[in-house]
């Protein structure tokens, strides 16, 4: 159980991150490589990615390198992870392979003590086995990780929309109890249900909170209590897979003044009943319209509570943009 310990002042500064954090994501989706749990979830994906890895360079030197520093286990070194991947793959990378060496020493033995560390792990404290290191992960992302982005964004901005409406309906109290079958609010503590027993008191830094596709079930934090706290938890909403683009029959339908304005309407998120007075529509008619527009791969739906709250892929987000309307309206 990990206990997280809040202050009145950490309450003020719970975030939740807009975007996937790429390291994260790397992390846990070779997690999913390590496990049948959870696979029938992932289940497309891990049939591409294993298609894609089978007998290629790049399969072998994940096997060989990135699964024995990044294994599911305990206890995974921290600066692989860095705060700074919120701001993207490049500025993680980059905190990687400025890594002080004494820390890369540092967390690599506790990753031998743990659950073993790879032989050539000592070699990290080189920069340049760092940057060896950044390449490989760069381009396991755009392998099997960047392929799926439009599914992932979308995933992650259904949950942000689901999360601001627990903070919007009852504070950060909302946000929290609402966050996942693994997390218990119990003021001012956070129960996690974690791999070993430990308290972090967050003391003042608040706590930055980061849904990721790829975690299954149990949530993860940083080892080091000293740096920046965050807790990536997964998203538990419906995983069904989601057309890269929408086929030309669903782009057909969608031609119409009554969708494009459900479409402008999604874009901060709403439920069908809420769709259903904007539009001055039936519930059920508005249900047609999204499911119209989440075939097309332009809406994400996934229940909350009692309800069926729908977002805006980034698929959809980009045809509300001005070049995307500039012109004739549906008609």
């Amino acid at each position: 159980m990990l206990r997280i310990h809040f202050t009145p002042q950490d309450l003020a500064c719970v975030r939740v991150a807009s975007e996937p954090d790429p390291l994260w994501e790397i992390t846990c989706s070779l997690h999913r490589l390590q496990t049948s749990r959870g696979r029938w979830a992932y289940a497309d994906w891990y049939r591409e990615t294993r298609a894609t890895l089978a007998g290629t360079p790049l399969g072998a030197a994940v096997r060989r390198l990135l699964v024995p520093v990044l294994p599911r286990a305990r206890y995974l070194p921290d600066f692989l992870t860095p705060h700074q991947a919120a701001d993207g793959l490049d500025r993680g990378l980059a905190a990687i392979v400025d890594t002080p060496p004494e820390r890369v020493a540092h967390e690599i033995q506790l990753l031998d003590r743990c659950s073993g560390a790879p032989g050539w792990a000592p070699r990290l404290l080189e920069r340049q086995a760092r940057e060896d290191l950044a390449g490989l992960l760069r381009a396991y992302h755009e392998a099997v990780v960047a392929p799926h982005e439009n599914r992932i964004l979308g995933t992650i901005a259904a949950e942000r929309a689901v999360r601001g409406r627990d903070a919007l309906a009852a504070g950060v109290d909302g946000l929290l109890t609402g966050l996942s079958p693994a997390v218990r609010w119990c003021p001012p503590v956070l129960h996690v249900d974690y791999v070993e027993d430990r308290d972090l008191h967050l003391a003042g830094r608040g706590l930055r909170l980061v849904p990721s596709y790829f975690c299954w079930q149990s949530p993860v934090s940083m080892a080091d209590d000293t740096l920046q706290p965050l807790l990536v938890y997964p998203v538990h909403g419906v995983r069904a897979p989601a057309p890269e683009r929408p086929p030309d029959a669903s782009l057909a339908a969608l031609l119409g003044r009554t969708r494009a304005a459900a479409l402008r309407f999604l874009a901060l998120g709403a439920t069908t009943s809420e769709l259903a007075r904007s539009l001055g529509v039936s519930v059920p008619t508005a249900t047609h319209h999204t499911t119209v527009l989440r075939d097309a791969g332009l809406v994400v739906s996934r229940r909350h509570h009692n309800t069926v709250l729908h977002s805006l892929t980034p698929l959809g987000a980009a045809l509300l943009r001005p070049s995307a309307d500039a012109g004739t309206s549906p008609g």
